[in-house]
């Protein structure tokens, strides 16, 4: 019976100096995680305001153009209809 109450007088104190490290490091962690995210983002936009001025319109894809025929008779099948009412 001693061997069991002394098991768990261990464990309960080993489970709260872990606690008490999870309180203390996890914060710290999660700070630097998100000064590091923001540093990244802040450098990106300082990249693409270096390499085009302000104003500037850049078109990444441009479609090619079809040339479109005015022949009536390639355009496909014409029906006529009637409106009901």
């Amino acid at each position: 019976m001693g061997g069991v109450i002394k098991f768990l007088i261990i464990a309960i104190i080993v489970l709260w100096v872990i606690r008490l490290l999870v309180r203390m490091i996890f914060p710290a962690v999660i700070r630097n995680a998100f000064n590091n995210m923001q540093n990244q983002a802040t450098g990106q936009q300082q990249q693409q305001r270096a390499r085009r001025p302000e104003g500037t319109i850049s078109i990444d894809y441009m479609p090619k153009k079809e040339k479109k025929k005015g022949n009536a008779d390639n355009l496909g099948d014409f029906v006529d209809y009637e409106e009901v009412k």
